[in-house]
């Protein structure tokens, strides 16, 4: 376990880039209006240190994060066939930004596929309000709880 304040570029047990570079779902916690966690999966983009995913006035989180900007941020792995549990848990503030197609495409097609053509017309229109959240991580955890199989060849 590795717990560091900042950019999860520092010395962990698992390379966090490559790791947040796959397709994997982040939880995203946030307080609602009454003060209270509340907790959404998101499909992310971790570009330069940061977490990008998209918004807009049709979600709550939007309104959440523009009152109280602090957030928390779990991805994470649970493959029992490969017995691969590895954590990234982020604490840090978030905020709504104007929406730019181009990074929205780039965030899309790690989970579509390079091919918009081939990608649900719902994820080829952006609503007319979507906008990003870019969130900064000022603390993060960084886990590896993997096990090794026991060898079945042994006396």
């Amino acid at each position: 376990m590795t717990d560091t304040p900042g950019s999860p570029r520092q010395d962990h047990p698992f390379d966090v880039d490559a790791f947040l570079a796959r397709p994997l779902v982040a939880r995203v916690a946030t307080t609602n209006t009454s003060g209270e966690p509340t907790v959404r999966p998101v499909w992310f983009l971790w570009e330069k240190g940061c977490l990008w995913w998209i918004t807009g006035e049709y979600a709550v989180m939007a309104k959440h994060l523009e009152r109280d900007p602090r957030t928390a941020v779990a991805v994470d792995t649970c493959d029992l066939e490969r017995m691969e549990f590895l954590q990234v848990i982020m604490r840090g503030r978030a905020e709504v930004m104007p929406f730019d197609p181009a990074l929205a495409r780039r965030k899309l097609s790690r989970y579509l596929g390079e091919d918009e053509t081939a990608w649900h017309p719902d994820f080829r229109h952006y609503a007319d309000d979507a906008r990003l959240v870019r969130f900064r991580p000022e603390r993060t955890v960084v886990k590896d709880l993997s096990k090794t199989m026991p060898s079945m060849n042994r006396p």
